[in-house]
């Protein structure tokens, strides 16, 4: 066994810390680059009208149900009236994505189909995000976020 010098421990110090300094480099290069962490350009101008639109969503009293059925690879969206039958949805505006990254976002095109806004999608296994924004016929934006878990 060979003695151990100062140059083999400043050596081994070194290598070590140089390994750590590396792997955080890159973790945070692709923490960065898979997801920019923005929701809007500017949170201080989004704040500014979320309560009144927030109130004018709630008033209009609309549930939304999202389901994926995996035989027919399809995502559906159900929106529900106050009343408790099928809203009138004006306008319909999907993102589908994963939650950490953004390269896996996707806007199908939804059909309305038996009640319910229809749209083919292969979705692989995993937790999904569908940010939703519908419009009403007098012109309410509805918007919501929802997670939407597949199997498969």
């Amino acid at each position: 066994m060979a003695e151990m010098t100062g140059r083999k421990v400043l050596a081994i110090t070194v290598g070590a810390f140089g390994v750590i300094i590396a792997v955080n480099l890159l973790m945070a290069f692709k923490a960065i680059s898979t997801f920019p962490g923005l929701e809007v350009d500017n949170p201080y101008v989004a704040s500014q009208t979320f309560d009144v639109e927030r109130a004018s969503q709630q008033a209009l009293g609309w549930t939304l149900v999202a389901d994926y059925d995996e035989a027919a690879r399809e995502i559906s969206l159900r929106f529900t009236g106050a009343d408790g039958r099928p809203a009138a949805v004006s306008a319909l505006d999907v993102l589908v994505g994963r939650t950490t990254e953004a390269s896996d976002d996707r806007q199908p095109e939804f059909v309305l189909r038996d009640g319910a806004f229809r749209a083919p999608q292969d979705l692989a296994r995993g937790k999904w995000m569908l940010r939703v924004e519908a419009t009403s016929p007098s012109g309410t934006a509805f918007r919501q976020r929802l997670d939407l878990f597949v199997e498969d």
